[in-house]
């Protein structure tokens, strides 16, 4: 917490000195406007009132600060109220050349920062236009500024959030490990172990609730920003919630083949028969895929062997046995194609996901649908997932009374294939 703390503190160092330079910036430019080159920039703070940051024509910083002082109450209602009013100094300030002035509220996006006091302006129209535009410009750097400190610290709160919950979780699994390792060897001497598997449900449960919980807020947290603020954001303040975004999505889908798993092997998973229209399961799932094509130069071409009808099969699951497979080419495939063949033939759905990605080796081949088996390729660490999705894939195949294949040659590519019983639509 610490170590948050202090680099939030240096992060709002950083902001108020690019505050202060964009005040003293627009100060000099605003009293080249004035006709006794007189400004002051008065800047409310999230905490602390109005504040002098910056001014011109004063004889020194304590006559400055006796007239801002001396205005304190009018500004207060400017902010209240925005646009523009004129005020009088209600006795002489030493050392200050002039005793009327101009004051503009630092408004941007309904929010108001602080005020532009400058003495009369110079005659003429171009000098009154000339000083809102460095006020608007004045203000709306400011509260870019500030919005930045929010995403920042925002940023930095969840990275802090997700550092606790690793190093909460690595001492839970290492509690839980012991104290099923002691419940497993005491429940085996008292033949319970019907008790162990309930111990197991119950632990795979709540573990995937209590993760999948804050991981929903912080991904929820982060769409959010996006949304409201993302005209204000800057492109690297963008990319990199963007890239959190995609980082915390994909760990919430490894969740759930984890436990998607772990009902296969209990038994837990229904299938539900529905009517399926098997083009419109192969448009969604390459939709769900653009995320991990992005930046690949692949095309994806699609082939159906005609009369191609509706069948009768789990929808749900038909759609994560192709989203998996498609992942999967996507994420091993850096250029060329992937091809998704498909046809109808006495009473089976058959259908072939082709790409010309890296290859499996022979020796790998006859592993690769166990669970977290991951193929040892020469600087394959980009390529790295959790090795979950091909074994849910053989697991989902099997449950709905199928049969999956692979033919693959290093550096060729792969090719899956699986068949389904299903029956005609009517």
């Amino acid at each position: 917490m610490g170590h948050l703390t202090d680099r939030l503190a240096d992060r709002e160092r950083s902001l108020e000195d690019a505050v202060d330079a964009a005040c003293s910036s627009a100060v000099r430019r605003a009293a080249a406007s004035s006709k006794d080159e007189v400004a002051l920039v008065l800047v409310a703070g999230p905490e602390q009132g109005l504040s002098l940051r910056a001014f011109v024509g004063a004889a020194n910083r304590s006559s400055a600060q006796a007239l801002a002082a001396s205005f304190s109450g009018e500004i207060e209602a400017l902010l209240g109220s925005g646009g523009h009013s004129t005020l009088e100094a209600a006795a002489p300030v030493a050392g200050m050349p002039a005793s009327r002035f101009e004051a503009i509220a630092l408004e941007s996006r309904g929010r108001r920062h602080g005020a532009l006091v400058v003495s009369a302006p110079l005659p003429g129209p171009d000098a009154p236009a000339e000083l809102r535009r460095i006020a608007g410009r004045l203000a709306e750097r400011i509260d870019h500024l500030r919005l930045e400190r929010e995403v920042e610290g925002l940023r930095e709160r969840l990275r802090d959030r997700d550092a606790q919950a690793e190093r909460k979780g690595e001492e839970l699994l290492k509690l839980s490990e012991a104290l099923f390792a002691q419940d497993i060897e005491l429940l085996r001497k008292d033949e319970k172990l019907g008790k162990v598997e309930r111990l197991k449900n119950d632990f795979i449960e709540k573990m995937s609730c209590e993760l999948r919980t804050p991981l929903n807020g912080i991904i929820e947290a982060i769409i959010a920003v996006l949304a409201n603020e993302n005209n204000s954001l800057s492109e690297a303040a963008k990319q990199g919630l963007r890239s959190a975004l995609d980082d915390g999505t994909s760990f919430l889908r490894t969740l759930q083949n984890i436990l998607d798993l772990w009902r296969l092997k209990q038994g837990e998973l229904p299938v539900e028969i529905h009517e399926v229209s098997f083009r419109e399961v192969v448009d969604e799932a390459i939709f769900s895929t653009q995320d991990a094509l992005s930046g690949k130069d692949i095309r994806i071409e699609k082939r159906f062997e005609e009369p191609f009808p509706k069948v009768r099969t789990d929808l749900a699951k038909v759609n994560q046995i192709l989203f998996l497979l498609l992942d999967n080419a996507a994420r091993f495939t850096e250029r060329g194609k992937i091809e998704i063949r498909a046809a109808v033939r006495e009473g089976e759905l058959v259908c072939a996901v082709e790409d010309t990605g890296i290859g499996i080796c022979a020796d790998d081949q006859q592993f690769i649908f166990d669970a977290f088996y991951q193929v040892d390729e020469p600087g394959g660490s980009r390529f790295r997932g959790a090795g979950l999705g091909l074994a849910l894939v053989h697991d989902l195949v099997g449950l709905l009374g199928g049969s999956l294949e692979v033919s693959s040659e290093v550096g060729r590519g792969s090719t899956f294939v699986f068949r389904l019983p299903v029956q005609l639509a009517d």
